[in-house]
């Protein structure tokens, strides 16, 4: 039987959001919402209260991300609501994109909203209140209006397995941007700052397993590239801060590793040339690692725990 408090436990011990079978086969109950001047069709379940599932469509606040079930109550929110961006500290930002970090144990309103919210478009993940072992890193694009949310990761505060990221999702009204890289490159660079190698929790949605098979590729090839001479893969993970496992998975799936005179060496090919020097002629929304405005944050361990 589904049991929410044995969902909890795998949640602290398992990560943020664990596989539940019986959480995908639920069918869904909110068929679209309304959010700034974009209406998007959902795709899975999500836990929102159950009045919500009688809407014709769910409006949700675009700054605060508050759901309502009908037009007049949403109008009345907005006119009241102060929020211009999401409620943490703004550590990166670099001409109209701003990156937020979100302690889930300080703004618990929000990344409970926040979860129901990306529930919609994951299938492969058990979202529910346990948002305080988390931080939330929320990418914006800004403009005369105010800082809007395009997407975000989550991270555990404290991780043995040192994951850098837990959950990742770009908004659908925002995909094939881009976006899905510039998230997954930003938890990257924070593992940089920590100086630590780090990889994304598993189990991962189909589409996540392809934006970083993508990224650990892209990043690997132009290391490579520019590279002349030898090179360990533990000098890779050093510039990459992808992990080992990661790293070697990669090179194997690029067919880079070969077995020559007794050994195993690393072989860029002409296909792997083509496709990076392809790569580069695209134009790209990257991070610049100089913009951002971070210090891991250390937590006691009286923060770590759900309250």
């Amino acid at each position: 039987t589904f049991s929410k408090e044995k969902e909890i436990e795998k949640l602290r011990t398992g990560g943020s959001m664990t596989q539940s079978v019986t959480e995908i086969s639920r069918v869904k109950n909110i068929d679209r919402i309304i959010m700034g001047a974009n209406e998007v069709e959902t795709w899975y379940f999500s836990p929102y209260p159950e009045e919500f599932t009688y809407c014709d469509a769910v409006y949700i606040c675009q700054f605060c991300l508050e759901p309502f079930g009908s037009l007049r109550p949403f109008e009345r929110h907005r006119k009241k609501c102060t929020m211009k961006h999401p409620p943490g500290n703004e550590i990166y930002r670099k001409d109209d994109l701003s990156f937020f970090e979100i302690d889930g144990r300080k703004q618990k309103h929000y990344c409970r909203n926040l979860c129901l919210l990306s529930k919609l478009f994951l299938d492969h993940k058990t979202l529910y209140y346990d948002v305080d072992p988390f931080l939330f890193y929320i990418m914006t694009k800004n403009d005369d209006v105010g800082q809007h949310i395009i997407g975000y990761f989550s991270k555990e505060k404290q991780s043995a397995e040192d994951y850098n990221l837990a959950c990742i999702l770009t908004l659908p009204q925002n995909q094939r941007m881009g976006y899905g890289k510039v998230l997954i490159q930003f938890s990257y660079e924070l593992s940089k700052i920590e100086k630590k190698a780090g990889s994304p929790e598993k189990p991962l949605s189909d589409l996540g397993l392809l934006s970083y098979r993508s990224y650990w590729s892209d990043v690997i090839l132009e290391i490579l590239y520019k590279y002349r001479g030898e090179i360990l893969i533990s000098e890779i993970v050093e510039q990459s801060a992808i992990c080992t496992e990661d790293v070697i998975h990669t090179l194997q799936a690029l067919d880079m590793v070969k077995y020559y005179k007794g050994q195993y060496i690393l072989c860029l090919s002409e296909k792997n040339i083509e496709y990076h020097e392809k790569n580069m002629k695209k134009s790209r929304i990257k991070i610049d690692p100089s913009c951002i405005s971070w210090v891991p944050p250390k937590f006691q361990q009286h923060q770590l725990r759900f309250i």
